[in-house]
């Protein structure tokens, strides 16, 4: 079923498209060169003059709708276009995370083996979609472990030195000094942290659309 876009911003009825530069464009929109992903399929551009300050973009059916400003000049559509269908990718997949919470426990069993004695136990380690702004986290109390969506397809030190810090956090909760010396146990520290810190920095990029939402405001 095809999702509408999220925007709250009004937009006209969708003239009769054409196709132009291998997407489908809005009548009287002049073609453009730009040529999105094949595995994204068609995409319609659809120019608004009530839209001011909002780009949305949503499925229908096989094609994807943007949805623009029409004072947005063509280098701006192309960047705004890119941008959004890598959104709205990135949103489907965050949906639905993989099986692989039983191989994620092991691993950290593992790790707790390897580097702590066994005296990490967690109760639970499993992947989460909701953690966006950190990479993961722990519940001393319950002794979950929860890890974000987003290390999935990062480098295996990576993910294990999340895992490692968070089997640490079941031994001594706080980021102080205590902390630390456990986690120096763990050789890859430093390197994880990082490629971690430069993938935080990217996404920080003043250049680049915050990547959010799939309706953003220009």
């Amino acid at each position: 079923m095809p999702a509408g876009p999220v925007s709250t911003g009004g937009c006209p009825q969708a003239r009769p498209a054409v196709r132009a530069a291998g997407y489908l464009r809005d009548v009287p929109t002049e073609p453009t060169e730009q040529q999105p992903p094949a595995a994204h399929g068609p995409v319609e551009v659809r120019r608004s003059d009530r839209r001011r300050r909002t780009v949305s973009a949503y499925r229908e059916g096989d094609r994807t709708i943007v949805l623009i400003p029409a004072r947005m000049s063509k280098a701006e559509e192309r960047r705004w276009v890119t941008a959004m269908l890598d959104r709205l990718a990135a949103k489907e997949a965050r949906r639905s995370v993989p099986g692989g919470d039983t191989e994620l426990a092991e691993r950290a069993g593992r790790l707790s083996e390897r580097y702590f004695g066994g005296r990490a136990r967690p109760g639970s380690v499993r992947w989460v979609t909701n953690q966006n702004t950190r990479w993961g986290s722990c519940t001393p109390a319950e002794g979950t472990i929860r890890l974000s969506h987003r290390l999935r397809g990062m480098p295996e030190y990576v993910v294990d030195y999340v895992l490692c810090h968070e089997l640490a956090h079941l031994l001594v909760p706080g980021h102080g000094p205590d902390f630390w010396r456990l986690l120096e146990a763990y050789p890859r520290t430093e390197r994880a942290r990082g490629y971690l810190e430069g993938v935080a920095a990217t996404a920080r990029t003043p250049d680049l659309p915050p990547d959010v939402t799939d309706d953003e405001e220009v």
